[in-house]
């Protein structure tokens, strides 16, 4: 007969929380996101919007590089498969711009994707098409 421990579905993996740092900086990133939509408002192409939220950023004193190549490796071999993130922030948290109608779970996908292979924490899915912006803004663990 089976322990009780052995019953049911496996149990996920607890995921880390964030530093507070990389807390802070996301704090951030929401607060200029928040700009940044009030600005310009729905309906624009995520290179807008991109583009917008590092210059608001980097305006803030915060370092944001933008396209950062990802590479993905398995097996001990190096893939450049054409991944990249949208924005780092203080090489702390990653940022995924999006203008969609609405996100879905293969946006969330992405970016935990992204997470898992940059080896950080933290990150943002930013959905700039929406009325209000915290309807548009999800923070994601790695």
């Amino acid at each position: 007969m089976a322990e009780p421990s052995e019953r049911g579905p496996p149990r996920r993996q607890e995921r880390q929380e964030p530093s507070a740092a990389a807390d802070a900086v996301a704090r951030q990133i929401v607060d200029a996101s928040l700009k940044v939509h009030k600005a310009l408002g729905p309906g624009l192409l995520e290179s807008v919007y991109e583009a917008c939220l590092r210059h608001e950023l980097t305006l803030r004193g915060l370092s944001v590089r933008r396209q950062v190549p990802q590479p993905l490796e398995y097996e001990g071999l190096q893939l450049d498969a054409g991944y990249r993130l949208d924005l780092l922030v203080e090489d702390l948290v990653i940022v995924e711009v999006k203008a969609v109608e609405a996100l879905t779970r293969l946006h969330k996908a992405q970016l935990i994707t992204y997470l898992k292979l940059s080896g950080l924490r933290l990150g943002l899915l930013i959905n700039f098409n929406v009325v209000l912006l915290k309807d548009g803004v999800r923070r994601l663990l790695g």
